[in-house]
């Protein structure tokens, strides 16, 4: 059985090194779908900005898309669903 994709996403991004207190830094985005679909076929979604773009799976996976030139897409964003 498919699951359908969310309206709102909070994408989590994570630093690399861990803070003084041992925890990590984490930048949170909220993103809204689009009409627009990803080279996966799977919704894109974007913060009020479009800076931040990011194609999302049925099963909250994330492949973070360029918005500009010289983008290095990050690793390890996470997908957390919002209520609608």
């Amino acid at each position: 059985m498919s699951r359908v994709s969310s309206l709102r996403y909070a994408l989590v991004f994570t630093a690399g090194a861990d803070t003084e207190d041992g925890t990590r830094d984490e930048d949170v985005v909220v993103v809204e779908r689009t009409t627009a679909t990803g080279p996966g076929g799977h919704p894109v979604y974007t913060d009020p900005t479009g800076i931040i773009r990011a194609e999302i799976s049925a099963r909250d996976e994330v492949r973070v898309l360029a918005s500009g030139g010289h983008q290095e897409p990050p690793r390890g964003v996470v997908a957390r669903r919002l209520p609608s």
